[in-house]
């Protein structure tokens, strides 16, 4: 039974190897390059000015030992540190089109990886429930790269619940240099009034590192359907009620419930300038990262 779970692993970790390298190497490597370019800038040369040179980079004691203009030219520092924070708490085996968002998230975070490994850049990974479960430091090269994959597909979380505030401060202590970090999780992280519950830990963590959130949702979680009365449990608490799905006002309410949050997340990173995108189970999230990625 073991050797037939590693095998059926390993299918499935060159499935998803195969689907994603293409993905990052025919349509992402070139919009990743572009997007998340490495930010800090190391001294290469110094050469005679030319016309249009930026004069602030005046090199004052050549131009003035060698009698005639001469500027510093700056190479940018293309290698960076890709750290995936990636939501396993129970909330996302939810999925009603076909996959799951936990699904979803796996597969845009190995397209994540893989543009990240074409690019030369390092890649971890932290996975978190309502703490912190499995963090991979950041590493380079393929087998460190599957090895990721594999933690994503059969990784199996402690706990239940979801605390965003917990993975970003883990990330703003275990990460010293600033990265480029990745949050991918369906951010149903609230706290009593359903305004999200992470925002002082936001605020931190973006003065630290270039941070952006991919969203991933069902679209049944933003709107019920009429199908009457329903007994529904929630994934992370285990609480169960009956829920009658044909009342107007019901759906009604929890339409406007989830747009509210939905709203307020919005809101959150205009603050706080983070990028962000929304990506539904039901959508091609080729699409939604390229939107994303042509927009920063």
């Amino acid at each position: 039974m073991e050797n037939r779970d590693a095998n059926d692993l390993l299918k499935k970790v060159r499935k998803i190897e195969i689907r994603t390298k293409a993905l990052s190497h025919q349509i992402f490597a070139g919009e990743y390059h572009s997007a998340f370019k490495g930010r800090g800038m190391t001294f290469s040369e110094v050469r005679e000015y030319q016309y249009g040179d930026d004069v602030r980079n005046m090199d004052w004691n050549v131009t003035a030992r060698m009698r005639s203009p001469y500027i510093k030219v700056f190479e940018e520092e293309r290698e960076m540190t890709v750290v995936l924070l990636i939501d396993i708490s129970r909330s996302g085996l939810f999925g009603t089109s076909g996959q799951n968002k936990r699904d979803m998230i796996a597969e845009i975070a190995a397209v994540l990886s893989f543009s990240a490994i074409i690019n030369n850049d390092k890649v971890g990974a932290m996975f978190f429930s309502d703490r912190v479960e499995k963090f991979i430091p950041p590493k380079k090269g393929r087998s460190h790269l599957l090895h990721i994959i594999r933690e994503i597909l059969e990784f199996q979380p402690e706990n239940n619940g979801t605390d965003i505030g917990e993975a970003l401060r883990f990330l703003t202590n275990a990460i010293k240099k600033r990265c480029t970090a990745f949050l991918l999780s369906d951010l149903l992280d609230v706290d009593k009034e359903g305004n999200p519950a992470y925002e002082d830990a936001l605020k931190v963590a973006v003065n630290r590192h270039d941070l952006s959130v991919i969203e991933v949702h069902d679209p049944r979680e933003r709107e019920l359907p009429d199908i009457g009365l329903v007994h529904v449990k929630d994934s992370e608490t285990m609480q169960t009620a009956w829920v009658n799905t044909s009342d107007r006002n019901m759906r009604t309410a929890y339409a406007e419930w989830f747009a509210r949050l939905s709203a307020a997340s919005a809101k959150l990173f205009l603050k706080y300038k983070v990028d962000n995108v929304s990506i539904s189970t039901d959508s091609d999230y080729v699409k939604g990262l390229m939107a994303f990625f042509q927009t920063r």
